[in-house]
């Protein structure tokens, strides 16, 4: 497995040497009745020469880009094929040598990431060179599909289908786009029905292909009868499709017939002054509804692509979708992804945000350069822009900013040439070729930007992290994390997060013996992020005792549990401190309409940000997650010794509530007092204040308390079952809580149709308790919570079967006060 262990740094040499890919082939038809013969690539990884018969086709030098090419003179009976890699490593630094007028950083990433030089220079996934959560693993291959087509006349290459609401006409509009090779000298004539059952519509064009790449785009207005149930987001209604046949009729012969799904949706980026606020909201309307978004960032699921399947992705892509999620951000280091991948966020309502592939570097603009971008950018729209899912374009990960603040050095004087450049690549050709060939969607350039305020600054705004403007990202591994007051009141944050380490059985999979330990040289190895394993005990410190376990192995899982709690914990805070932020206005900055925690998924077994481990396996985050971005939450926090609480609602209406207030004393299962609010309007969409006490009051009214021995739950209950997650706020880091004591934890299992029910018992007050089956894949429909009653019942939903006997057998349970 090139993820055991040290692998990663001995497997180079494989990416420093040349690779030759060669097969002989029967042709399978008679050549001779075929006008035309293509041999197509959906992707080459990269660099590569392509021969039939020693006869030399074309090369490539864009993973992201479909080559197709003619062999109808070349191809024969029997064929011998090849596809001469060379190194990306050793092309990348060859492009950089003959980039002579001036340098392009960053050069090398640093050391800590092992990784490969130059990555800016090839159009590659910029993290198989390595990144401050992956392994390099600079992959040569034939990476999707590839195969021969034969036809005469004419074929299909794209076909794309994108909706409109015409207001004026208050009907909704398909626009057809269909892209062919027309083989014939002169044009050809035919017949188009396009056809959607369901909506009793139907409609035919007589059209015209010109000769070359002919293109039809035709406008199919949906039948004003018919009620059109439009695709929502996941949590704000369904994500109706509606089957429609596409048939060409041609004049020249054979007819094609194209079945497809036909979704109805708009999106809108929303940019525009605000009462009380300096700048511009940034938030998105879907089908002319404000919603917030709620979800992650997105990295490739493996170095080595063809390891993801539909299965893997389907596994995290629920996941997120479990937790409440309803969009992800495809980050711009990675990959275009998959078709299946766009296809399963269409059917589970996670809408994208889709980075095109550049990240954290300035990047060439030298003519071969940009034609190579140009044809990779027209093909991935073209191919991704019916997915409903794909709410908006952006130009680059963190590119605007990384010369706004100057992460590279560059002296001022030279600054115009890279901000020339800049302009030149994501607003002069990127930009461009998006707005010709996609008008169904917002665009920006970068992200973090400032939106329109970094256009009307040419692009490139002085800050783009500015509260104010657009999309903020925001890292800070230095300051309390319970501190809410550190994050920034931004618009939309885009990125934020902590780190954690992956379970011991994710760990266990690619290590040995000597290796688990938290300062052993794999777990230095392993950490790619300068000082990450160091700020991870240091944020634990904060709250919590550092484990003291004279057993190592004891001692490394107990370090494992507290950082997957410490992680989880900030990312609550932060993220709920977001969403609270939504509907209030304070010293200027706030509206916030967006949460995408950095980051979703993992590519290999390590610390990083991740709450989904390499596998699919939640950490305690993800469970979090699932509460922290419940479509109704109270949401607590303090100022000045005052204790807030806010009902946060995405739910299309307002609600009268009862909100419970229960105050613990740690050294007892029976509430100290519990308090009810009745007839508490939480907003509908919106995040309004519904409680405050100062906490001298709170602790007085309720006898006995101290800071340091109660904690406080709350949560919203309302009519026909509605209810919020129980959520908790501590009143001291729990290193000082007074009254904690060992409990004894014990849990039985039964099995109920597919699914396994835990009965969990305590002999008293546990907190982050936490269930961990091993490697039995599933997961649990609680996990790391507070437990404040002797009994609590979570499910287990496996993913592949298993039993009773195998789950009792690998089941650890863990609270804070397992931790020695």
């Amino acid at each position: 497995d090139p993820y055991y262990r040290f692998n990663d740094v001995m497997y180079r040499w494989i990416s420093l040497d040349n690779w030759t890919y060669s097969r002989t082939f029967k042709t399978p038809f008679d050549v001779r009745k075929w006008q035309k013969v293509n041999l197509v690539f959906e992707g080459v990884d990269t660099v590569a020469q392509i021969l039939i018969n020693n006869i030399t086709l074309g090369t490539t030098d864009n993973m992201f880009n479909r080559y197709s090419f003619d062999i109808t003179s070349v191809i024969k009976e029997v064929n011998f094929v090849e596809v001469r890699f060379l190194s990306a490593i050793s092309y990348s630094a060859e492009q950089s040598r003959c980039h002579k007028a001036y340098s392009i950083p960053p050069v090398c990433p640093p050391p800590v990431q092992k990784g490969e030089c130059h990555a800016n220079f090839i159009r590659k996934e910029q993290c198989s060179f390595s990144w401050d959560w992956g392994p390099s693993f600079p992959t040569q291959g034939i990476w999707k599909d590839v195969r021969i087509e034969a036809y005469n006349h004419y074929h299909l290459i794209y076909f794309s289908l994108t909706s409109f609401f015409v207001k004026s006409a208050q009907q909704w509009s398909l626009e057809i786009e269909s892209i062919f090779d027309v083989v014939s000298s002169k044009p050809i004539a035919g017949l188009v029905t396009v056809d959607i059952p369901k909506l009793q519509t139907q409609q035919t064009f007589s059209v015209k292909l010109q000769p070359g790449e002919g293109s039809i785009v035709l406008l199919v207005n949906i039948n004003k009868s018919s009620t059109v149930e439009a695709w929502w987001p996941n949590g704000h209604g369904k994500q109706t499709g509606y089957n429609m046949i596409t048939t060409f009729i041609m004049e020249a012969g054979y007819q094609i017939e194209k079945f497809s799904k036909a979704y109805f949706r708009t999106v809108e980026l929303v940019q525009e002054p605000i009462p009380g606020s300096p700048g511009l909201s940034f938030y998105f309307r879907i089908n002319g509804r404000p919603i917030f978004i709620k979800g992650s960032n997105w990295i490739p699921a493996d170095s080595f692509q063809d390891r993801v399947t539909y299965n893997t992705l389907w596994l995290l892509l629920k996941s997120a979708a479990d937790a409440n999620m309803n969009a992800l951000r495809v980050w711009g280091g990675g990959v275009y992804e998959q078709d299946e991948f766009y296809d399963i966020c269409d059917e589970l309502g996670i809408m994208i945000w889709q980075d095109f592939m550049f990240a954290c570097a300035l990047y060439p603009t030298d003519q071969n350069y940009l034609e190579s971008v140009r044809a990779e950018v027209s093909h991935q729209v073209r191919r991704l822009k019916s997915h409903p899912s794909i709410i908006l374009w952006s130009g680059n990960n963190e590119n605007e900013a990384a010369i706004a603040s100057n992460w590279f050095s560059i002296p001022y004087a030279d600054r115009e040439v890279y901000i020339k450049d800049y302009v030149m690549l994501y607003v002069k050709n990127i930009r461009e070729i998006v707005l010709t060939e996609d008008k169904s969607r917002p665009f920006i350039a970068s992200s973090p930007t400032n939106g329109l305020e970094s256009v009307k600054e040419g692009w490139l705004s002085q800050n783009p992290y500015d509260t104010h403007y657009g999309d903020t990202h925001f890292y800070n591994y230095n300051n309390d994390c319970w501190n809410w007051t550190v994050y920034p009141k931004a618009r939309f944050a885009s990125e934020y997060g902590f780190q954690s380490w992956p379970s011991f059985s994710t760990i266990e999979k690619v290590s040995s013996t000597e290796d688990w330990s938290y300062t052993s040289n794999f777990s230095l190895h392993r950490q790619h992020h300068e000082n990450g394993n160091d700020q991870m005990l240091q944020q634990i410190g904060h709250h919590f005792k550092l484990p003291q376990s004279t057993d190592p192995i004891k001692k490394f899982k107990d370090t494992i549990y507290l950082t997957q709690v410490m992680q989880a914990q900030c990312i609550k805070t932060e993220t709920e401190f977001y969403r609270f932020s939504q509907s209030e206005i304070i010293k200027g900055e706030g509206h916030t309409m967006g949460a995408l925690y950095w980051q979703l998924n993992d590519i290999w077994q390590a610390p990083s940000w991740a709450s989904l481990e390499y596998g699919g396996k939640w950490k305690l985050l993800h469970y979090f997650a699932r509460n922290f971005f419940a479509p109704l939450l109270p949401v607590a926090y303090e100022d000045k010794d005052v204790l807030y609480i806010y009902g946060v609602s995405d739910l299309h209406v307002d609600h009268k509530l009862t909100l419970k207030v229960v105050v613990h004393a740690w050294s007892s299962l029976e509430p100290v007092c519990t308090l009810a609010k009745d007839d508490v309007t939480v907003k509908a969409q919106s995040a309004v204040p519904i409680y405050k006490e100062s906490i001298n009051n709170l602790l007085e009214r309720c006898r006995n308390c101290t800071r340091k021995s109660c904690v406080i739950t709350f949560c919203l209950v309302g009519e026909g079952g509605l209810q919020s997650p129980t959520n908790h706020h501590f009143l001291s880091s729990l290193k000082d809580a007074v009254g904690l004591e060992k409990t004894h934890l014990s849990a039985s299992v039964s099995q109920r149709d597919d699914i396994y029910v835990f009965v969990l018992q305590t002999t008293a007050i546990a907190p982050f308790v936490s269930l961990d089956v091993g490697s039995i894949k599933g997961r649990f429909s609680d996990n790391g919570f507070l437990m404040t009653e002797k009994k609590k019942v979570v499910v287990f939903y496996p993913w592949q079967p298993t039993s009773v006997e195998e789950l009792e057998k690998s089941l650890t349970l863990t609270s804070l006060v397992d931790v020695a």
